[in-house]
This record gives structure tokens, sequence and C-alpha cells, in this order.
């Protein structure tokens, strides 16, 4: 079962996968959060299964994406 901070970050990716402008800005606003801790959170949370039961097509879009950028 993920928090509501968990559906929290996959909401806020839905928003800003497109735009990365001011996304850390928004992060550390949003979460409390410096960038770097907020992306060890999110990366954790897109392997767990619920992730991916909660929303497919975003949380492969960003494993995809994690993927790429190693």
């Amino acid at each position: 079962m993920l928090s509501d901070r968990e559906i929290a970050i996959l909401e806020f990716e839905r928003r800003w996968w497109l735009d990365t402008s001011a996304k850390n800005e928004h992060i550390r606003g949003e979460f409390g959060v410096d960038p770097v801790r907020y992306f060890q959170q999110l990366n954790r949370l897109i392997e767990r299964p619920e992730a991916l039961d909660f929303d497919p097509v975003l949380v492969r879009m960003l494993l995809r994406r994690r993927d790429e950028e190693l």
C-alpha cells in the first residue's frame, strides 16, 4: 500500500515529467526536501510493485528514463 506522500510524489511526477525548468524549487516547496533526497525517494518508490499498480504508464516511463541516464 502506498502512503499519501508516495502518492503525492507520483502525482507530482505526472505533472513535471515534460518540464523540469523549475522542478527543483517545487520539490523543495512541496516536499520540504532537497532534490537529491527527493530523487532517492522516487527511485526507491518506482521499484515497488504498488507504484506500478498505481500508475503503470508513469512508472514504466520513469524507470526507462532512469535507466537511460545510467
